[in-house]
């Protein structure tokens, strides 16, 4: 049955008003199926998700629109008591000349009682980078004095650090990052590391991978099985999704730029450095034609409740990214591997 709803943003610091709608779902749409239309058009991509103070705030990218009061691409923030039904409250304005330009592409996680984003800047091309900040509410924000807190170097990169994810590990946090070749052609990840107890400041950031990405596409690590069919991550691996699981560290991870389709993929590594893909084909595939993401399904969000039960975040849509929706799946695991559990979806 088709179904709409009406969300309403709260007028606030840092934030802006106005109304956004569900635009009217496909016959087979999925439980979840999200998009901000402030701008006059369903769209909202690259999820990141939190639960603080007693709800769960949702942070995704939006894009210019007019009258828009501030540059470019942005952050919006909506909130839900059960993950699948969501109400918008707010939107980041731009602050300070790193997002002049405009920033996009939210990682989220709560530490000492306070969110904290890592996301990237926009429109910079290869000068993008990662920048930080941190709110008591989930709504307002305070950004980072040294922002942008971390761009990579070495010869095999171009300098761009775009699609930030972070996860505690040890007395470490891990920042993923997806970069670029000096050609600005090969998308492929990285890893930094900061101080769990730090600011998260530029000075406190060690790149870990200094000769080369953690992963790249269609190139298989010494790690994985032999013969292992990659063709359809094409030239692009982005947007790291990290969760934890019996002591490992898995990455739910983007295969393929937008619409080509872009596809889901799962790699696992016991350090955070070392990857090996654990198949050579998608987790969460772009649907079949006429389906709510034929384009694609792509950047993911990995987010574990109170509770232990794991929620994959992504994006989709079936216009060849002239709209885009988000949704959710619960995960189960079976014998160290991810498994689509949908079926655990509130309201199912």
């Amino acid at each position: 049955m088709l179904r709409q709803s009406t969300m309403f943003i709260a007028a606030a610091f840092n934030c802006l008003s106005g109304v956004a709608t569900f635009a009217d779902a496909p016959p087979a749409a999925p439980r979840m199926y999200f998009a901000d239309d402030v701008s006059g058009t369903p769209y909202s991509k690259d999820p990141a998700v939190v639960r603080f103070q007693g709800k769960y705030w949702l942070y995704y990218s939006v894009p210019p629109y007019d009258g828009k009061p501030t540059a470019g691409w942005s952050i919006g923030v909506a909130t839900s008591d059960n993950l699948v039904d969501w109400s918008k409250v707010g939107e980041l304005r731009n602050t300070g000349a790193a997002e002049a330009k405009g920033f996009t592409a939210p990682g989220a996680i709560v530490l000492r009682g306070q969110v904290h984003l890592f996301y990237q800047t926009y429109g910079a091309g290869e000068r993008d980078a990662i920048c930080h900040a941190r709110s008591d509410d989930g709504l307002h924000f305070t950004r980072n004095p040294t922002n942008p807190v971390f761009r990579p170097a070495g010869d095999w990169t171009v300098g761009r650090a775009i699609d930030a994810d972070v996860i505690p590990h040890g007395d470490q946090l891990l920042l993923y990052w997806a970069t670029r070749d000096p050609t600005m052609t090969i998308q492929m990840q990285g890893v930094s590391a900061a101080p769990l107890d730090s600011d998260f400041g530029r000075e406190d950031w060690t790149q870990l991978n200094t000769d080369g990405p953690i992963l790249a596409p269609t190139v298989p690590t010494e790690l994985d099985e032999p013969g292992l069919d990659l063709a359809w991550e094409k030239q692009c691996i982005e947007a790291a999704a990290m969760a934890r699981h019996d002591g490992r560290l898995y990455m739910f991870y983007a295969g393929g730029y937008n619409n080509e389709p872009q596809q889901i993929g799962v790699a696992v590594s016991d350090d955070g450095l070392r990857f090996q893909r654990l198949s050579d084909t998608p987790l969460v595939p772009n649907g079949q034609p006429g389906s709510w993401n034929s384009s694609e399904s792509g950047h993911p969000y990995l987010f574990q409740d109170d509770d232990g039960q794991d929620y994959l975040f992504y994006q989709g849509n079936n216009t060849g990214g002239r709209t885009w929706h988000l949704s959710v799946v619960p995960i189960d695991w079976k014998d160290g591997r991810p498994v689509l559990a949908p079926e655990k979806l509130p309201g199912r």
